[in-house]
């Protein structure tokens, strides 16, 4: 069998730094570890004489299997830890009901584990790279997310939701190669460049949704709008200010936000360590993780957050926001997306983080009104379910 690509992509920017020989030693074990994923996968369907049917009897067997395992329909959604569980969140809020929903999130995320699991199954897998984890353990950690792919990702599911996580690569790759359709979503912080996740599987997919009109002259898809959670508590004033960095924390602005006199703060550090503002703050509320962060969102006066989903989730509870990008991350969107998105949301950008500009910022945001939005995750729902 002949396998034909018609699409050709610069593989350092999905994973790899700019050492060339490092990179070329990557590339080669990531290219073995998928033929060797293909090659298991067409020893399968050889068995199964797959190949020898006529494209009538395969598609009268797939009406079956659908109508055997769900009539309407089998998805699994990839949600890759953080933001792009929320993504999930909100996708999976407009699907439930709809159809059969199963999640594979990352090994050891307990909080996306136990969000999603309300609405579905959820496996784990693991994730090949996460923010910090080092050059040489990259690739065996690939090699085995799409080994364990091959057996995770199955022919029951009628569909594959990408949620823009490097971590989908591998499952989304193994769910082209047993052909099943994928659904492969932009990240809602993407303005001046796609995700390199994003266009690596977009050749591969059968819709790329995207989440801003703007983000049409970066990628070739359909706008379906912001993926916003449906709220599932009634907003309220608690006149309290909600600082959160996200998963993994953001601890410059932790750090100068304890040298200021705010007294009615919520503090979530993620996996930062939350002992320094527990101990220079008694009166604020810190907390490492939750997964009834609604109920701290529905309360809150103002948001201060990262550049991150949280803000989609603020501006789903009605609250203005003060975005604060963390320099430390930087294999993510940069100052220039968070610009765009700050326009967007109305919210007031932090670019410089100092004591005073935070302060000035929360007074301001106190001021703005949050904009309305047309539910990305709803639309994006009702597609999938034609697609079905």
């Amino acid at each position: 069998m002949e396998l034909h690509f018609t699409h050709s992509y610069a593989m350092p920017g999905c994973f790899f730094g700019s050492d060339n020989s490092l990179f070329l030693r990557l590339v080669l074990r990531l290219v073995t570890v998928f033929f060797k994923c293909v090659s298991q996968e067409l020893v399968i369907v050889a068995q199964d004489n797959y190949i020898t049917r006529s494209k009538m009897e395969r598609q009268q067997e797939n009406r079956r299997v659908k109508t055997k395992v769900n009539k309407q329909g089998c998805i699994l959604i990839l949600a890759g830890g953080g933001g792009h569980t929320g993504y999930s969140y909100a996708l999976a809020q407009a699907l439930f009901g709809r159809a059969e929903l199963s999640f594979i999130v990352p090994e050891g995320d307990f909080l996306s584990y136990r969000k999603l699991s309300r609405f579905g199954k959820v496996d784990t897998l693991i994730k090949a790279r996460g923010p910090k984890t080092p050059v040489q353990e990259f690739p065996p950690r690939l090699a085995k997310a799409f080994a364990e792919s091959v057996g995770k990702v199955t022919r029951r599911f009628d569909m594959v939701v990408s949620t823009g996580s490097n971590f989908c690569i591998p499952p989304a790759t193994i769910a082209w190669v047993k052909a099943i359709p994928i659904v492969n979503i932009e990240s809602s912080v993407r303005f001046s460049k796609a995700s390199r996740t994003t266009a690596l599987l977009k050749p591969l997919s059968r819709l790329t949704a995207l989440q801003w009109e703007e983000q049409r002259k970066l990628l070739d898809g359909v706008v379906v709008g912001p993926l916003l959670t449906r709220p599932e508590i009634e907003p309220w004033n608690g006149r309290y200010i909600l600082v959160t960095g996200g998963t993994f924390g953001h601890k410059l602005l932790f750090d100068t936000l304890k040298d200021s006199s705010l007294r009615e703060v919520v503090l979530q550090t993620g996996r930062v360590d939350p002992a320094p503002y527990i101990k220079a703050h008694p009166e604020w509320k810190v907390i490492t993780l939750t997964e009834r962060f609604n109920e701290l969102l529905a309360g809150s006066e103002i948001v201060v957050t990262h550049f991150g989903s949280t803000v989609l989730e603020a501006v789903a509870y009605r609250k203005p926001v003060v975005l604060v990008p963390n320099p430390e991350w930087t294999r993510t969107a940069g100052i220039e997306d968070a610009k765009y998105l700050a326009k967007k949301v109305n919210a007031v950008l932090v670019s410089e983080i100092t004591l005073n500009n935070l302060l000035n910022a929360i007074n301001e945001a106190k001021k703005r009104m949050v904009p309305t939005f047309s539910n990305g995750a709803q639309n994006l729902a009702n597609l999938i379910t034609k697609m079905l």
